[in-house]
């Protein structure tokens, strides 16, 4: 009997549609959580979802490329969905003409802050040169960032665990600093 499930999943473990179910079905379910926790930041749904299927490709024995040639759909659509985001710039493009100044003052400084003080801290730290181009596109969305990691010969994979990190941190903290600094407008 053991044998035979054996078979069976050594089957089933080579299936793409095997990994892409495993993938949707466990990020539902961290979504799912995260709505139970109240939307608290740390229980985030990818970060969730990235933490199971590691445990569950670990405890499965499972190569990272099998599971990818199953889930290598879900990472296509990232390009629509990043791609999608152009809507609501669009829809909001007046308001963001009105702030253009004090917005790209903001990206310009943001953007080389980030980029600064990962070469800075990553260098203090020792990391290798690999880890460190890994870390410098970690302030973008995690499709652009890991196309970016990739062209200055970063790891994408280690670049899109560090970009929702990155973004967790920034939700847990982003309020109760805003709250401190007296900042009150919010505006949309």
């Amino acid at each position: 009997m053991e044998s035979n499930m054996n078979s069976i999943w050594v089957y089933l473990a080579q299936s793409p549609l095997l990994w892409l179910t495993a993938t949707l079905v466990v990020y539902h379910g961290a979504y799912c959580l995260y709505r139970r926790a109240n939307f608290i930041p740390l229980f985030n749904p990818v970060l969730v979802s990235v933490l199971l299927l590691v445990v569950l490709l670990t405890v499965t024995q499972t190569p990272y490329q099998n599971y990818f040639d199953g889930a290598q759909f879900i990472h296509f659509l990232l390009g629509p969905a990043t791609v999608a985001l152009a809507i609501p710039l669009y829809r909001y493009f007046g308001k963001l003409k009105q702030m253009a100044i004090p917005l790209l003052g903001a990206l310009l400084v943001g953007s080389v802050s980030a980029v600064v003080s990962v070469i800075w801290i990553g260098q203090l730290a020792g990391v290798s040169e690999t880890t460190l181009r890994s870390l410098m596109p970690k302030s973008v969305t995690t499709p652009i960032a890991m196309g970016i990691s990739e062209q200055i010969g970063g790891l994408p994979s280690l670049t899109a665990v560090l970009v929702i990190l990155t973004g967790i941190l920034g939700g847990i903290v982003a309020k109760e600093t805003l709250d401190a600094l007296r900042i009150k407008n919010r505006t949309v």
